[in-house]
């Protein structure tokens, strides 16, 4: 039964109801069997005989059976067991050390144990927080900047949801169809180019206005050379060959991302117990949050298979692919208006409602505009940075707000992402005039 006007209600619908704070899975999956009851209805059939609950009950098995998200609760484990392994400390004081000579060492020093720590865990909210109740409070007491030092939290806090091994990647490559390994191979040099604009950043506007971010007191950084070697051993050496390992186990073809994560979550596991941080509570607190996380992405995805089902079956996805190619949009135009679509949804949602529900729909006109999958998923996952760092509804700014001091105040801490906001900006515009910034390595990994 095909009725566009119903399914465009249906999307109005969830869309309002999602805003009422409403839970996202299951307004999805009520949205789906009831405008679906309605579409496969029957004269005289009985309740249960509507098509629509073999359609729930069939999505919900496929789910269930996927392969590819397998790896999703081994990352997770092994970022809550990293997150509960007390490295964060060290990691940063030995980095702080280490780059004592450069310009704002400690926001230098906490952007990478930011981008090392978030790669490592994949978790925003757990990154902002822990780091900004350890490096932000170190900052301020030194003398640096609030918008800086808050900036800097924000920023390097969300670099997890883009470089390898990202969950949200394994999501987007569950819902196009696309290798996950090929998206880390090209979501690494993206990924580091954005992390290396956001240091350059910080080390020019210091090196310019040396008020921004005072120098460390002699006694604090006069440490032998000796002694910063054993403090990066100790703290920066273990997670970096961890992340490494199982990256590269990927990218040459080792393992599978399913086996590498459970590598990572045995690695993680084995850091626990030399850092002497392993205890059975910590285990089943990382089991029960990895089972919470992961029980939600699999709902999630039932819920938007069921919608974007009946919505297609309405007519949706053929009413919207006939009006934007109505619009008569060339390729960069129509990569534009998609993207500026995904980062206004990127206020209200998070990642993972905007790559199972709202990415679906654009899938379908990837190939009428000759958009690489590929080239299209790396986009969307530098613009979702944008999601946790633009105001209003900056997710990483609350995080932060959440631990900081209380004279630290949100407009301050917007004000502070906005220049890593358009350094976002920079980063996609650099991936759009130079796309080989994406194909290169998956071209020297797997060919053409």
């Amino acid at each position: 039964m095909t009725n566009p006007e119903l399914a465009l209600l249906m999307l109005g619908s969830f869309i309002f109801i999602i805003l009422l704070g409403f839970p996202i899975a299951f307004t999805l999956m009520a949205m789906g069997v009831m405008f679906g009851y309605h579409a496969y209805y029957t004269p005289g059939q009985a309740f249960f005989d509507n098509r629509v609950f073999y359609l729930l009950s069939q999505n919900t098995f496929s789910i269930m059976n996927n392969d590819v998200l397998i790896a999703v609760p081994l990352f997770l484990f092994m970022g809550y067991m990293i997150e509960r392994s007390n490295i964060l400390d060290r990691l940063f004081h030995s980095l702080q050390v280490a780059l004592k000579a450069i310009p704002g060492s400690m926001a230098v020093a906490a952007l990478v144990t930011c981008a090392l720590f978030a790669t490592a865990t994949g978790i925003v909210g757990a990154v902002v927080t822990l780091m900004g109740l350890l490096a932000f409070p170190a900052m301020l007491k030194a003398g640096y900047d609030q918008k800086l030092s808050s900036g800097v939290i924000c920023a390097g806090g969300t670099l997890g949801i883009l470089i390898p091994p990202s969950i949200m990647l394994i999501v987007y490559g569950a819902t196009s169809a696309v290798s996950v390994v090929k998206l880390y191979a090209a979501a690494i040099i993206p990924g580091f180019l954005l992390a290396g604009l956001y240091v350059v950043y910080v080390i020019t506007r210091v090196a310019f206005n040396p008020k921004l971010a005072p120098k460390l007191p002699r006694d604090e950084t006069d440490i032998p050379w000796f002694k910063v070697v054993i403090l990066l051993l100790q703290a920066f050496f273990p997670l970096a060959f961890l992340i490494l390992s199982v990256l590269g186990a990927i990218l040459f073809g080792l393992a599978t991302p399913s086996e590498a994560a459970a590598i990572g979550a045995l690695g993680a596991m084995l850091l626990a117990i030399v850092y002497r941080a392993f205890s059975w509570g910590r285990l089943k607190e990382a089991v029960f949050l990895t089972a919470r996380t992961s029980a939600m992405v699999c709902w999630l995805f039932v819920g938007s298979w069921t919608f974007s089902s009946i919505f297609s079956y309405l007519g949706g996805e053929t009413l919207i692919k006939s009006f934007v190619m109505a619009m008569e949009l060339g390729p960069i135009t129509f990569l534009l208006l998609s993207q500026l679509i995904i980062f206004l949804l990127g206020w209200p949602l998070e990642w993972s409602e905007i790559i199972i529900i709202f990415v679906p729909i654009f899938l379908p006109l990837l190939k009428h505009y000759d958009v690489d999958p590929l080239f299209f998923g790396i986009l969307i996952a530098l613009n979702l940075q944008t999601s946790f760092l633009s105001p209003p509804m900056a997710m990483s700014a609350y995080y932060l707000k959440g631990v900081a001091p209380p004279f630290v105040q949100l407009w301050t801490i917007f004000k502070g992402c906005f220049p890593f906001l358009g350094l976002v900006f920079v980063t996609m515009f650099l991936v759009y005039v130079f796309p080989q910034l994406v194909y290169w390595l998956p071209g020297v990994f797997y060919g053409n």
